[in-house]
């Protein structure tokens, strides 16, 4: 196994949740953005292998971002995290999420859905 710690970029505009978010990726190298732009900027700089994101965004939401991102790299892995899930998240999967975690949300359910796409081969 390699000693390389996977990359996760965090997109939330809550400071208080980006702090949670960094003691329960611990483990990754963990990049955080606090809009869309910046998240779009961050993925292109650091090509993280996923990235965790909000919807309701200050500047550009998520759905807009994660299109941006996708652009950039159509095998780039987004995943929506949110607490408006079943009204929101699909407008996030319409725009290439792989999939949505509710929020609130616990350290094991984050971590199994990352690793789950960490190690996943690519079709």
């Amino acid at each position: 196994m390699s000693s390389k710690k996977a990359k996760v970029l965090v997109v939330d505009d809550d400071d208080v949740l980006l702090e949670i978010y960094q003691v329960f990726l611990r483990d990754f190298q963990v990049y955080v953005a606090k809009n869309g732009e910046e998240a779009v900027r961050a993925f292109k700089f650091f090509k993280p292998d996923v990235v965790l994101r909000d919807i309701s965004m200050p500047v550009m939401d998520g759905v807009e971002a994660t299109k941006e991102i996708l652009k950039a790299d159509p095998k780039a892995v987004v995943i929506g995290v949110t607490a408006f899930a079943p009204q929101r998240g699909d407008e996030l999967l319409k725009a290439g999420a792989k999939e949505i975690l509710g929020k609130p949300f616990n350290r094991r359910a984050l971590i199994e859905i990352i690793n789950k796409y960490l190690n996943s081969s690519p079709p």
